[in-house]
C-alpha cells in the first residue's frame, strides 16, 4: 500500500509498500526477541571476560586471559554464567527494543507531518529510538542486576543458577538494589547506546544506497540487502561501543562487593574516567560490533521471511 487515499491525511504507517499495523508491529517485537536474545546469549563467554575486567582489572587483564582464568578456577562452566538471565534478560529488551522502535517512528513521523519527516529523518531515529529504549530497559533491568552479580562474584558465594540466583537477589534487595536499582545507570548506558545503534545503522545503510548501489534498493536480491544491513549493523556497533562504554564499565562496578551501598558518583569518581571509558574497551568493541550486526542481520532476515523486506534505505 504506498500511500494513503486520496484527499487523506497523510500517514507514515501506510507510507510504505507493507502497512505497518498492529500485526507488522507484533512481528516485529518476536523479531526483535530473535535478534537480541540469541546474539547476547551467544556471547555470554566474552560478556563474562568483560564484566570482571571492569571489576576486578588488577586479575583480569585481558579477555583471552581472564577467560582462561575463570575457566581454570570455575571450570567450563564458568565462562557460561549468567547465561539464563541474559537470554530472558535481552530477549525482553529486543522486543521492545525493536517492535516499539517501529510504533515511535510511526508516531513521530506522523507527529511531524509528511515533508518534515522526510526533512528531520535523523531526528525521528534518534527521538523513535531513545522512547523505546526507556520502555526496553525496564522489561531488562531485573535480569541484567542478575546477570551481572552472578558474572561478577567470587566463585561460591552468590548462586549461579538462574532461579536461584533470582531469588537471591530478591531476598538481598536492601543490599543489592533488586529489581530496579540499576535502571538510571542501564539507561544512561542503554539509551545513547540505542540511538547511536539505530541513528548509525540507518544512515549507513542509506550512505550504502545513495553511493554503492544505486539502483532502487528492491532491484537488489536478498543476499545483497542482509549484506548491507550486516555491515551497516557492524559499524553502526563499532560507535555504540564506545559511546556507551562507560556507562556499562559503571553497571558492572555496582555489582562488586567492595562497592556496595556507594552512589554511582563515589564509584566514578574513584574509578576515574579514563578507566570507565577505556578498560575493557577492545573487547566491547569486537563484542557489540559483532553482536550489533548479527543483530540487525538476524532481525532483517526475519522481517524478509515475513515479506516485510530489510529496514532502511528508501
Amino acid at each position: 500500500m504506498a500511500s494513503t487515499l486520496p484527499g487523506a491525511k497523510w500517514d507514515s504507517r501506510f507510507a510504505g509498500s507493507v502497512p505497518h499495523d498492529v500485526s507488522y508491529y507484533s512481528k516485529c517485537m518476536l523479531g526483535g526477541i530473535l535478534a537480541c536474545g540469541i546474539t547476547h546469549a551467544g556471547i555470554t563467554p566474552l560478556d563474562v571476560a568483560k564484566c570482571n575486567m571492569q571489576v576486578n582489572p588488577a586479575k583480569y587483564k585481558g579477555t583471552f586471559s581472564a577467560l582462561s582464568l575463570i575457566r581454570a578456577e570455575e571450570g567450563t562452566k564458568g565462562i557460561w554464567k549468567g547465561f539464563g538471565p541474559t537470554f530472558v534478560g535481552y530477549s525482553l529488551q529486543g522486543m521492545f527494543k525493536y517492535g516499539l522502535y517501529e510504533v515511535f517512528k510511526d508516531f513521530y513521523s506522523n507527529l511531524a507531518g509528511e515533508e518534515a519527516s522526510q526533512k528531520y529523518k535523523p531526528a525521528i531515529w534518534l527521538a523513535g529510538s531513545a522512547s523505546a529504549e526507556v520502555f526496553a530497559d525496564i522489561a531488562l533491568c531485573p535480569l541484567e542486576m542478575t546477570k551481572v552479580k552472578i558474572q561478577t562474584s567470587p566463585a561460591g558465594t552468590f548462586p549461579v543458577p538462574f532461579g536461584q540466583a533470582l531469588a537471591a537477589m530478591s531476598a538481598q534487595k536492601a543490599t543489592t538494589k533488586y529489581p530496579f536499582g540499576s535502571l538510571v545507570p542501564l539507561w544512561s548506558r542503554q539509551i545513547p547506546y540505542t540511538m547511536a545503534k539505530f541513528f548509525f545503522f540507518e544512515y549507513i545503510v542509506s550512505l550504502f544506497y545513495k553511493n554503492v548501489f544505486t539502483a532502487p534498493k528492491d532491484t537488489y536480491g536478498k543476499p545483497v540487502q542482509l549484506g548491507v544491513t550486516f555491515a551497516s549493523g557492524y559499524l553502526a556497533g563499532v560507535i555504540c561501543a564506545i559511546v556507551s562504554h562507560p556507562a556499562d564499565s559503571l553497571v558492572s562496578l555496582m555489582g562488586k562487593e567492595g562497592n556496595r551501598g556507594k552512589s554511582l558518583g563515589a564509584i566514578a569518581s574513584e574509578t576515574g574516567f579514563k578507566t570507565l571509558a577505556t578498560k575493557g574497551l577492545g573487547t566491547r568493541i569486537v563484542m557489540i560490533g559483532t553482536l550489533t550486526g548479527f543483530q540487525w542481520w538476524l532481525y532483517d532476515s526475519f522481517k524478509t521471511a515475513m515479506g516485510m523486506g530489510t529496514t532502511g534505505g528508501k
